[in-house]
């Protein structure tokens, strides 16, 4: 192979000094220093990129005062920006959203109520006064408000496993109450300090197994109303629910899992006919309501003749009392509140903005995270002040809306008017709703949670993903739900921290006809270059990997060596590290890289980097490194660096 075949023109740099912004002589490009910019400059722009990657205030350059004023109006409440252009078109699609989504949000408010282990109506108190709080703050035109299955369970879980609602019931709200403050404290400040990066340390894979794990054991928690057991364990692992279920068989009712299983069956079915065609979607939204009114019409026919079906009981009229007094900032519970508000504000932080950017991009539209999160914490502020537990974004409520024709949040406003209806006036019905329609209805809700195809699509595309989505399926079903969920993050942990300590590292050869240098494992039609050994390194060049990418260096020119003395090869001559990949580097990574050019100093080789990109030669020119390299050890590309490299070398004349 020719190497002047490879070599490739530049435009270079314009003259500038002896250090170095750039020069360009006999036809090799000088590799530039990047702009000279003062630590505070540099400081400035890397907090920008970490807090402000949108540029939020970009829309308030170059106006006026007042525009500024009213442009603030809008950014701080959004129904400013979308209020002005209203118009009885929009208002007549989000009224037939808002009382479609209400007629799921009252049977699920209910129902997730008691997933809590709170008394029902508080399930009601929190659809009502949360969507009228997130539609004046709310940057999402579609989603819907209220009270969700994972926060609900969590919730419940972990304060059960302290406190029992059954025996000290003042206490238990106390609990609930105050976790719910501090959830929305935790989402307002992680929105107003712009922290949202944190909640991706919740790995689609980890929320995976952790939402199927829990729906499992949500759904197996449910027998004792499918059943009518009255005494059930509290605890929330497989092992313990299933021998609760069969320890009571005496306590079974016939009529009451009859009477589910039918229910159940419709429910399901219906979420079938709705997910087959969406258009039908309304089937879907309008079954548990209905089965809520079914249900009770068939237990208050049947109650002179039976007692066995378990029902709600009085449920008191009237909106949401004040809960100020029972918030609760003392004792040994503290501790216990603010762990569990701290979970279920990331848990629905989590749930909420990812339901919200997924009807936005399917809208074309923004949703701002931050704002979002102020929205959501300062709605669960001020819920926790009026008797509501922890509430979010519903992925099935949203997607009712959605299907339903709502336009704005204004669609939030009326299922909360109709909650008030039901509040004020319709509180009595619910007097004989059964308990077994609650847990039909928990169940449906939550059995959409277990996606055995994404494990499947985990399982071929990445198997350490995979392995924490089962951690955190097996370890909320045989442990707990915090631990579960704690492991597969720690899982998740400790992926990022291999990447980072464990880079990858290849061999690279020349593509013919090509400008190119791929990995020659990838690529068949890679040629290596004689004389030659070209490293790529794939990670930044920190502390943590730095004694690693020495080792593994070697590693290649030991093997690279013994590869060459098989074949009769001639001998390595330099070594080149293309650092089109390495983002950042550290002290520890100068240092190695310094200690690993002596190393091969001693052993006749030269190395030589290609490609290092700014902040990288920025940092390797302060720390003095460039000296030892000489003005032949630095190259703007791996194949510029072979060409100049070959070229300076004396042809070896051939033996006598």
């Amino acid at each position: 192979m020719n190497l002047n075949s490879i070599k490739v023109e530049y435009n270079a740099c314009d003259d500038k000094d002896d250090n170095g912004a750039s020069s360009s002589s006999g036809g090799v490009h000088k590799v530039c220093m990047p702009p000279h910019r003062t630590t505070f400059q540099k400081l400035k722009q890397r907090l920008s990129e970490i807090f402000f990657p949108d540029d939020p205030l970009h829309r308030f350059k170059n106006q006026t005062g007042l525009r500024k004023f009213v442009l603030g109006l809008q950014f701080f409440f959004p129904v400013f920006e979308w209020g002005p252009k209203y118009n009885l078109s929009l208002l007549r699609s989000d009224i037939i959203a808002g009382i479609t989504i209400a007629s799921l949000s009252i049977p699920q408010g209910i129902s997730y109520a008691k997933l809590a282990n709170l008394p029902p109506i508080i399930g009601l108190y929190s659809s009502f006064v949360p969507p009228l709080i997130y539609s004046l703050l709310g940057s999402s035109r579609h989603l819907a408000v209220g009270p969700v299955s994972i926060a609900s369970l969590v919730m419940g879980t972990m304060l059960s496993q302290a406190v029992q609602y059954s025996k000290e019931p003042t206490l238990y709200l106390q609990l609930a109450f105050t976790s719910t403050l501090f959830a929305g404290l935790l989402q307002a400040a992680m929105g107003f300090f712009r922290l949202g990066f944190i909640i991706d340390f919740l790995s689609k894979a980890t929320l995976l197994g952790f939402m199927a794990g829990a729906a499992v054991i949500v759904s197996l928690q449910q027998l004792k109303g499918l059943l009518g057991i009255v005494h059930f364990t509290n605890k929330m692992q497989i092992v313990p629910v299933l021998t609760s279920v069969f320890t009571h068989k005496d306590e079974w009712s016939w009529k009451t899992f009859v009477m589910g299983v039918c229910f159940l069956v419709f429910l399901l079915t219906t979420r079938q006919i709705s997910a087959r065609n969406p258009k039908l979607f309304w089937i879907s939204a309008a079954s548990p309501l209905v089965s809520v009114i079914l249900s009770t019409v068939i237990a208050y026919s049947i109650k002179s003749h039976t007692h066995a079906i378990q029902t709600i009981g009085h449920l008191p009229k009237g909106i949401n009392p004040p809960s100020v007094n029972l918030l609760h900032f003392g004792g040994p519970h503290l501790a216990l509140a603010l762990k569990v508000g701290i979970i279920t504000g990331i848990l629905a932080l989590t749930e909420g903005i990812a339901v919200g950017r997924t009807f936005a991009a399917m809208q074309n539209y923004q949703v701002d995270g931050n704002k979002e999160m102020i929205a959501l914490g300062l709605m669960n502020v001020v819920g926790s002040c009026a008797s509501c537990f922890v509430t979010t974004g519903s992925f099935s409520r949203s997607a009712v809306s959605y299907n339903a024709g709502g336009k704005t949040v204004v669609s939030n406003i009326v299922m909360a008017a109709t909650v008030l209806i039901t509040l004020l006036f319709l509180m009595p019905l619910f007097h004989y709703t059964p308990n077994l329609i609650l847990a039909a209805i928990i169940i449906t809700a939550v059995i959409g949670l277990i996606d055995y195809q994404a494990a499947f699509r985990l399982w071929k595309v990445d198997k350490l993903d995979c392995v924490a989505c089962l951690s955190s399926f097996f370890g909320v079903l045989f442990i707990s739900v915090p631990i579960g969920l704690a492991i597969a993050v720690g899982i998740s942990v400790f992926k990022i921290l291999l990447h980072v300590t464990r880079p990858n590292t290849n061999v690279l050869g020349y593509i013919p006809s090509t400008r190119s240098f791929q990995s020659i494992s990838r690529y068949s039609t890679a040629v290596r270059i004689p004389s030659f050994l070209i490293i790529a390194v794939e990670a930044p060049f920190y502390f943590a990997n730095s004694t690693y990418l020495q080792e593994r260096t070697l590693r290649w020119i030991r093997e690279e060596e013994e590869r060459i003395k098989a074949n009769n090869e001639p001998p390595i001559k330099c070594v080149i590290i293309d650092m089109t990949a390495v983002t950042a580097i550290d002290t520890s990574g100068i240092d190695t890289i310094c200690e690993l050019r002596r190393l091969l100093e001693k052993r006749s080789l030269k190395l030589v980097l290609a490609n290092p990109v700014g902040n990288v030669m920025e940092k390797l020119f302060n720390s003095n490194s460039l000296e030892a390299f000489g003005l032949d050890g630095l190259y703007l590309t791996v194949s510029e660096a072979v060409d100049d490299i070959s070229s300076s070398w004396k042809p070896e004349k051939p033996e006598p």
